[in-house]
């Protein structure tokens, strides 16, 4: 079937969609408006909560509520009822120079945090940017286990949590990396490249891995969701009515759905994405894996 518009969000930078498996809802962050937004297909009901800092990436949370990347490093969250944000603040992140956000970020399957920083000024290409690895009761700072990244993006595990994703979004490196994960340590090891994006439609962005171990990415700028096979070979692409789709996601009652979040930039031809930043839904004929909560 071809992609369903769920949700007319208009987001500026829809990202890190979530299925809530308890809820039956699915979640996801528009960055630069602070807001975390819920759509509950049971009555179509959406509602939004808006934040301090721009929200870049969110995981449940094993005790309730959520574990989110934002700007100033990593918070605890609870949604209100007037539509606020209660954000507790767990560990700082000292970034390379000012201007600096977290991206894409999730729980292994252990249920560690990992999120990527980025400069927010895309198109300096500086690779200031970095990904940390968080644990509950962590006193120690917020260490870089990985360096020298411009846009962090499409981080995955898995389904046995063995192996780490990790791709570059930005136009000079459009690469996916796999990396061995030592599932004791919450340790990644032997980078190879997994894909190279430049013998593909659209640059990498936020991905989800299928229960059959097959690595689904959004293509930004193809308007594309491709899944390559555990060797790295496109099985199959997808598309969506908009050229920039940013994350996706398995959800719905079977797992069985795959939900893509958008992009609509300033100046965007409206009369030719008026859906851009909507949130989309596909029938990709495989199931998802429940995303793990944050440990506690």
């Amino acid at each position: 079937m071809p992609a369903e518009l769920i949700v007319d969000a208009r987001n500026a930078t829809g990202e890190s969609p979530v299925w809530h498996v308890q809820e039956q809802a699915l979640y996801w962050v528009d960055i630069p408006a602070r807001r975390l937004q819920r759509w509950s297909p049971a009555d179509g009901r959406t509602q939004s909560w808006s934040g301090a800092e721009m929200l870049a990436c969110i995981a449940r949370h094993a005790d309730g509520g959520w574990i989110a990347g934002m700007q100033s490093g990593l918070f605890r969250l609870q949604p209100n009822a007037d539509g606020s944000l209660q954000a507790s603040a767990l560990i700082g992140v000292q970034h390379a120079q000012p201007g600096m956000r977290f991206n894409d970020g999730r729980c292994d399957r252990q249920g560690r945090f990992w999120a990527g920083s980025m400069l927010q000024d895309m198109a300096a290409g500086a690779p200031l940017g970095a990904l940390y690895r968080y644990s509950a009761g962590q006193s120690e700072p917020l260490g870089a286990q990985l360096r020298e990244l411009i846009v962090p993006n499409g981080l995955a595990f898995s389904p046995d949590g063995k192996t780490m994703y990790l791709s570059d979004s930005h136009p000079a490196v459009q690469a996916i990396w796999a990396f061995d994960y030592d599932t004791d340590t919450g340790t990644p090891h032997n980078r190879r490249l997994f894909v190279d994006m430049r013998e593909h439609p659209g640059r990498p962005d936020g991905a989800a891995v299928d229960a059959e171990g097959c690595y689904w990415i959004c293509a930004n700028d193809a308007g594309l969701i491709h899944r390559f096979s555990p060797d790295g070979r496109l099985d199959r692409s997808l598309a969506v009515p908009v050229q920039k789709p940013s994350m996706c996601a398995f959800g719905g009652r079977q797992l069985d759905t795959l939900f893509v979040t958008s992009i609509r930039p300033a100046g965007v031809d409206l009369a030719e994405q008026p859906l851009a930043g909507g949130v989309f839904a596909l029938r990709p004929g495989v199931t998802g894996l429940e995303e793990p909560p944050f440990a506690t």
